[in-house]
């Protein structure tokens, strides 16, 4: 699109609901409406929820089978072999998907030394951990741990919880596991998690200084994300807001987010693995919006990530121009973490959000890009956006 296509006095609906606070609006002489962002998030929902009504299964009768013809008799009657039904996967109660965890294994400690193993874990079943559900010793050395450690709370099936032991390293030099499992109210066990550690004697002993844990990956839960577009309607992506489903194509008029492999960024680089792309909608002032799966913030955690843009086939940058944010939901309500407005310039900016201000919440993460202006060649990457404790 060129860059003197016109300029939208006001920014779209989802613009207003994911930056929490005005956008300039630069030549402009009046200023922008006031809109109410819970209305708006209203909208939104009803747009999804219609959007899912509408492919539910269930809508379309399923045309019965037809009976195959008779089989004429050769020589001997010969009976057809039946169809035998394949059985549905018999859903699992009690299901545990690893997270993260604390103290990872071979880390050094002194004999005598205190510490706390944390294990952050998901249930992936389809009954709800009560508080009757305990995370028990099972086998090894229990370095002084209390067992059991019974669940704080109800954790749903898809949620996740942090299990915390306190612990002391044995007052021998040597390597120690201990093996530990949940315990259903039934009292039966299920999963496996184990801590395990070197004692080093004082002569010899080095600390190990363990580095920050990723507890949250933003790239590994995208693809689960609410992913929005707004802006002016136009002939090629009619209507205000848009839902849009992660994986592109990255040509689609309404923006796209998606993942990008092998791809050059600002400063030449190529960043390892999978980093995440969000291009608005291709009009002016247009904006895309990522809703994430719930995340319960504890003491210690910070955001971190890199933002920056692609760059073009012959390695230079483009005209790209946006307004990076992270915002976080609470219930119906969207509140600001941080807004970094990013040109295509040859280098990458790096952000550090300290969540200390919102600890003990569960709350949803939103991403959000706008353009500044032209929606042109805005390119947006994340790379490596995290919650590190």
């Amino acid at each position: 699109m060129s860059k003197n296509l016109r300029f939208f006095s006001v920014i779209s609906i989802l613009a207003v609901v994911f930056l929490a606070c005005n956008l300039p609006t630069a030549g402009v002489p009046t200023p922008a409406p006031t809109l109410d962002p819970n209305a708006l998030y209203t909208a939104a929902a009803q747009t999804v929820e219609a959007h899912l009504t509408q492919s539910a299964p269930g809508d379309t009768p399923i045309p019965s089978p037809t009976e195959p013809p008779s089989a004429t008799p050769l020589g001997t009657n010969t009976p057809l072999p039946t169809n035998t039904p394949v059985p549905s996967p018999t859903p699992i109660c009690d299901k545990v998907e690893f997270v993260s965890e604390t103290i990872p294994d071979g880390t050094n400690f002194a004999p005598g030394a205190a510490f706390t193993k944390i294990w952050r874990l998901k249930n992936a079943g389809v009954c709800k951990w009560t508080t009757a559900y305990a995370l028990v010793f099972d086998s090894g050395n229990a370095m002084g741990a209390s067992s059991p450690v019974y669940l704080t709370g109800d954790v749903l099936p898809g949620q996740t919880v942090e299990i915390q032991v306190p612990m002391t390293a044995p007052a021998t030099a040597g390597t120690y596991t201990g093996y530990w499992k949940m315990r259903n109210a039934a009292g039966v066990l299920f999963a496996k998690v184990w801590v395990k550690i070197d004692v080093i004697a004082p002569a010899t002993f080095t600390p190990t200084t363990p580095g920050p844990v990723v507890t949250y990956k933003f790239i590994d839960q995208a693809p689960s994300a609410q992913w929005l577009s707004g802006g002016d309607s136009s002939a090629e992506c009619p209507g205000t807001a848009k839902v849009l489903t992660f994986g592109g194509p990255n040509n689609d008029p309404c923006g796209f987010a998606m993942y990008i492999e092998g791809s050059k960024v600002e400063g030449g680089t190529v960043p390892p693995g999978k980093i995440l792309e969000m291009h608005p909608k291709w009009v002016d002032n247009g904006v895309i919006s990522g809703l994430f799966p719930v995340y319960t913030v504890q003491s210690g955690d910070r955001f971190r990530a890199q933002l920056g843009f692609l760059l073009k086939a012959d390695g230079t940058c483009g005209v790209g121009n946006v307004v990076f944010q992270l915002n976080y939901k609470v219930g119906s309500t969207l509140n600001p973490l941080g807004s970094w407005s990013e040109s295509c310039d040859g280098t990458l900016r790096s952000v550090d959000v300290d969540l200390s201000g919102i600890v003990g919440q569960t709350v949803q993460f939103a991403f959000a890009v706008l353009a500044n202006g032209s929606a042109a060649q805005d390119w947006a990457v994340w790379i490596a956006p995290r919650v590190e404790r």
